[in-house]
C-alpha cells in the first residue's frame, strides 16, 4: 500500500494553482473537468515521484467550517519537508509568501508556518541532520 494523494482543502482552484505553481514552485500534473470543479492536482519538484498534492473544491459547507477553525487556531492543514528551512523560508518571503514567524527549533526539527493564500496554514519543517 501506498500513499498517493494527499489532500488541500481550497476556496478557489485557479487561485490555488497559481499559488502552488508560482509562489512555491510546484507543476501541475493533472487537471481533469468534474463538474462545477476540477481534478487538480500539483507535484513538487523536489518530492517523492507520483506523490500528488490535491487541490481540493471545498463545496461541502462542513469542509468550510473545518478549514476556518483549524486556519484560526493556527493548526497547519499539512506539512512540507525540506533539506534547508532558511533558504527555503528566504525563497519563498521574495515570493511574497506570509510567514506566521521565523524557523524555530523545535525538537528534532526547524519548522515554520505559512499561509497558502487558499485559507490553509502550512508548515515548512526541516528535519535533524
Amino acid at each position: 500500500m501506498q500513499i498517493k494523494f494527499i489532500s488541500v482543502m481550497v476556496q478557489d482552484q485557479d487561485s490555488a494553482l497559481r499559488f502552488y505553481t508560482h509562489e512555491l514552485g510546484f507543476e501541475k500534473m493533472a487537471d481533469i473537468p468534474l463538474g462545477d470543479f476540477r481534478w487538480l492536482t500539483v507535484t513538487s519538484p523536489d518530492g517523492i515521484e507520483g506523490v500528488e498534492l490535491v487541490l481540493e473544491p471545498m463545496g461541502f459547507p462542513p469542509a468550510q467550517v473545518y478549514q476556518k477553525a483549524l486556519f484560526d487556531a493556527g493548526i497547519p492543514a499539512t506539512a512540507f519537508i525540506t533539506q534547508n528551512i532558511h533558504a527555503e523560508y528566504q525563497r519563498l518571503r521574495e515570493r511574497g509568501v506570509v510567514f506566521r514567524g521565523e524557523p524555530k527549533k523545535m525538537g528534532p526539527v526547524t519548522a515554520v508556518l505559512f499561509e497558502d493564500t487558499c485559507g490553509n496554514l502550512i508548515n515548512l519543517v526541516q528535519p535533524a541532520a
